[in-house]
């Protein structure tokens, strides 16, 4: 991971929100033929004891499944916002240009769960991602020969985190002046670019 002070400068709690707004995270281990394996899956973000664990399921006898059982340590890629940024906004303009983004990188080891403990971990998922306790698609009101059914093909896990790192790179080191044109550049861009200039005003009101 790229890592400089003017990027890697956020507290722990900063890095945890972002965590928990940017949880449909990348889940990369070793696979038994010694070549990466990586899935995509949400994650739940849950403090006990002064530790944190990552919680999702993912489905059986899959690749990755058989990586995570063999190898248990894993890297859990989290990605938000990001974007192309030119140098025609620098002064002097003979410089590089460069690329825009959010990322945090967390290490930890995978341990795979019970039914018990998945037929908890989804429900309290469902309810969060749900996030609406009238909403209909709440586990309780699913029938009970649905959810074992679905069950039989899934485990749950959870990583217990042993390290965080982050780059939060939004041109913190350029002038002011400079990140406000690039603020108003992105402002005209793509949906991508737009996401992007929310992620830079946010942090530009912070100073």
């Amino acid at each position: 991971m790229y890592q400089t002070s003017y990027f890697s400068s956020a507290d722990r709690d900063e890095v945890i929100s972002f965590i928990k707004e940017n949880a449909f995270a990348t889940i990369c281990g070793i696979g038994q033929d010694g070549y990466p394996v990586a899935t995509q899956v949400p994650l739940m973000l849950e403090s006990r004891e002064d530790k944190l664990y990552l919680q999702g399921h993912i489905m059986r006898k899959q690749s990755h499944t058989l990586a995570f059982e063999n190898h248990q340590q894993v890297l859990v890629l989290f990605q938000g916002p990001h974007s192309y940024i030119s140098a025609r906004h620098y002064s002097p303009q003979n410089t590089a240009s460069t690329w825009n983004y959010s990322t945090v990188q967390a290490k930890g080891k995978i341990a795979f769960l019970d039914q018990d403990a998945l037929f908890q971990l989804l429900d309290k998922l469902t309810a969060h991602f749900e996030n609406d306790s009238s909403s209909p698609s709440l586990m309780q009101h699913m029938t009970h020969e649905y959810v074992q059914s679905n069950m039989k093909a899934i485990v749950a896990f959870e990583i217990e985190v042993s390290s965080l790192d982050h780059v939060f790179k939004w041109s913190q080191n350029k002038p002011l002046e400079t990140q406000e044109a690039i603020l108003q550049s992105l402002q005209q861009g793509n949906l991508q670019e737009q996401l992007a200039a929310e992620e830079m005003r946010m942090r530009l009101k912070k100073k």
